[in-house]
């Protein structure tokens, strides 16, 4: 049998499983915690692999084996690879708080509707663009993906970090808010359990049925009305929802949306969970993207200028949507071609721009389709009859990038 103990949000390990075990297994600071027998092997978890296989050389044996774990083993700890390599039928499991509870309760906050996501051995990306998705989330950190690396990707949100260190230590805990540009100034050792990342405004949330991220929204390709635009300059829904098809727009997810005029790709992007910045060059359109989102209830991004100029100071997008650019359309596909990780979508209205822009994206290690959008609407007439009013054509290209081209890196 093994014995799983959460631990190290306050809760004691029972006396009693550590007198039977004969191997214990857990975290340095987890075994410094507790008195074992002289005789008891001891193995400090580093690389999960070989502590597994002397594991299974007990277990073979049928040997007592206990490992400790942080809070909650089984929310995003260990339990899962020891029951994929010893079947949940050998696993004794004495859940204590996980550090997401406690980081929470340390800051008399609700925590049903936040998003909990891991950077621990990860990449800190996939974190950052849940951070500037919602308004509540939890990070569990590693190296490399701390408060600073998540304060120094986070400046621009107006988010608000509360960095939760030593959680359940009555002697070394610390629970600081901090803002993003002083969490990422600052040296936060070895010691952090969680960082929360908070919208003030939003923090407390409203009473749920279901706990997890907000559920998505129940349709998309919104009607031109739902937004404010200029002179019907916005991506038709008809077009917008065949782009969002092929944006595949999901939490954890970054999009850029170029040109973004009225900012309607840009929002239905993050309504679906995506994190989102849209770029565009006139002013009264930035403000006008501000308002959409607002009316929607998410986060975008807003970026005043000009493409390709503007992007090089941007995190590298999974996906872009380009719905302007004019002459310069082939040298903004080219720069967002070798940035995407995934996917770029480009609306054109104008024929003679398609073969660049197709070129543009086979260039760079892409797949390269595409489809003329034609339309009709139902229009009611006098008399009340119907008739069908056409609008106006539009070129949809969109490529995918070849998994191995981007230096090698799976996408």
């Amino acid at each position: 049998m093994i014995t799983v103990v959460g631990t190290g949000t306050g809760a004691p390990v029972p006396e009693d499983v550590l007198a039977g075990a004969e191997l214990v297994v857990g975290g340095q600071r987890h075994l410094d915690a507790v008195r074992l027998p002289e005789d008891v092997e001891r193995v400090v978890l580093g690389a999960l692999a070989p502590a597994l296989d002397t594991i299974a050389e007990y277990v073979e044996k049928e040997r007592p084996v206990v490992v400790l774990a942080s809070g909650d083993p089984g929310f995003l700890g260990i339990v899962r690879a020891l029951a994929e390599r010893f079947g949940s039928g050998r696993l004794d499991v004495r859940a204590g708080v996980s550090s997401v509870a406690a980081a929470f309760a340390r800051v008399a906050l609700p925590w049903d509707d936040a998003v909990v996501v891991s950077a621990h051995g990860r990449e800190p990306r996939t974190a950052v663009n849940v951070c500037r998705a919602h308004p509540k989330v939890a990070v569990l950190t590693g190296p490399g993906a701390g408060p600073a690396e998540l304060g120094a990707a986070l400046r621009h949100t107006g988010r608000v970090l509360v960095v939760a260190s030593a959680l359940g230590d009555p002697r070394r805990e610390r629970v600081e808010r901090v803002t993003p540009a002083e969490a990422a100034a600052r040296d936060w050792g070895s010691t952090v359990s969680v960082v929360l990342c908070l919208d003030p405004e939003r923090a407390v949330g409203a009473v749920r049925t279901v706990a997890g991220p907000a559920p998505g929204p129940d349709r998309w390709a919104l009607d031109e009305a739902d937004f404010a635009h200029r002179d019907s300059m916005i991506t038709k829904f008809e077009v917008r929802a065949l782009a969002l098809a092929r944006l595949g727009p999901r939490l954890g997810h970054l999009v850029w949306d170029i040109g973004a005029g009225s900012g309607s790709v840009a929002v239905e992007c993050a309504r679906l969970g995506a994190a989102a910045v849209a770029v565009e060059k006139a002013r009264d359109g930035v403000e006008r993207i501000r308002a959409n989102a607002a009316a929607h209830g998410v986060d975008v991004q807003v970026v005043h200028g000009a493409a390709p100029t503007v992007l090089s100071d941007l995190d590298d997008p999974d996906a872009v949507f380009i719905g302007g650019g004019g002459r310069e359309l082939p040298a903004i596909v080219t720069a967002c071609a070798r940035r995407a990780r995934r996917t770029v979508v480009v609306a054109m209205a104008a024929l003679d721009r398609v073969p660049a822009a197709r070129e543009a994206l086979t260039g760079a290690g892409f797949s390269c389709d595409g489809v003329l959008l034609q339309s009709s609407r139902l229009a009611p007439l006098p008399g009340d009859v119907t008739r069908l009013a056409a609008t106006n054509p539009v070129f949809l290209l969109w490529g995918v990038r070849n998994p191995v081209y981007r230096e090698g890196v799976a996408q």
